[in-house]
C-alpha cells in the first residue's frame, strides 16, 4: 500500500526504532542539510521538522507539518538527493531505514506537486 498514511506510519516506526547512536547521527546529518539548504527556507524548515521528530523519538511533534505543501520541484530534488545519499551510504541501519522512510514521504510530496499542475 503506497498512500501518504502508510508512509507516515513507516516514518513513525523508523523514528521510534532509532538507537541513541542513530538519533545522534541523524541530528548531525540534518544539521548538515539545514546548512547546505540555508538559501532555501523550506528545505531548512523540513530539516528542522525532521530533527524535532528524531529528537523526540516520535513523529507527532513535528514543528511544521505543512512544510511539504510548499516545496518547489527544485527543493524536492535537493531533499531527495540528500536523503538518497544518506540511505545509500549510511553505515547505521536505523539511519538508512529512516532516510528511506523520509524518501517515501518526499515521493508523496512530488506526486502531490505533479497533480497540482
Amino acid at each position: 500500500m503506497n498512500t501518504p498514511d502508510h508512509h507516515s506510519t513507516y516514518l513513525a516506526r523508523t523514528v521510534a526504532a532509532m538507537t541513541p547512536e542513530g538519533r545522534k547521527r541523524a541530528d548531525e546529518l540534518l544539521d548538515q542539510l539545514a546548512v547546505a539548504g540555508r538559501s532555501r527556507e523550506w528545505v531548512v524548515r523540513f530539516a528542522l521538522a525532521r530533527e524535532a521528530e528524531v529528537d523526540a523519538g516520535r513523529t507527532d511533534t513535528s514543528a511544521d507539518e505543512e512544510v511539504g505543501d510548499r516545496f518547489s520541484e527544485e527543493e524536492l530534488d535537493v531533499l531527495t538527493a540528500g536523503f538518497m545519499a544518506i540511505r545509500d551510504r549510511e553505515q547505521l541501519d536505523d539511519v538508512a531505514d529512516w532516510a528511506n522512510a523520509v524518501l517515501a514521504l518526499l515521493a508523496d510530496e512530488r506526486a502531490k506537486l505533479k497533480r497540482a499542475r
